[in-house]
């Protein structure tokens, strides 16, 4: 069994910073091999916002290119989305993702993000 928890979530003003965070604790065998954020607006489906090997390789929508950066630390099994120059339309609920070797894959419970004036 795995849990996720995450953090950073909040309301900030268009142009504004937020920073995400995503810790997994649980199976002393825990094996990461890949953790991403995903979001979710209402009445969307989710979808990826960006991802990162346990190497270290990232992938980012196209949406938030240059202005969000993913990176993780594979000793504690944490992973961070730093969130720049923030839109309204970055409005979401953001969850937490994880693949491992032998787990399976796991979801954390959301973190709210709302980019408003």
């Amino acid at each position: 069994q795995v849990q996720l928890v995450e953090s950073g979530g909040g309301l900030v003003q268009p142009g504004g910073s937020l920073r995400l965070s995503c810790a997994a604790s649980g199976s002393i065998m825990l094996r990461i091999i890949n953790m991403a954020w995903y979001l979710q607006a209402p009445g969307e489906q989710r979808e990826l916002v960006a991802g990162i090997t346990s190497g270290g390789r990232t992938n980012y929508a196209d949406s938030v290119k240059g202005r969000f950066t993913i990176s993780r630390d594979n000793a504690k099994n944490t992973v961070v989305l730093q969130m720049n120059n923030l839109k309204p339309e970055d409005t979401a609920v953001y969850y937490c993702h994880v693949v491992t070797l032998i787990n399976g894959d796991y979801w954390g419970r959301g973190t709210q993000v709302t980019v408003s004036s």
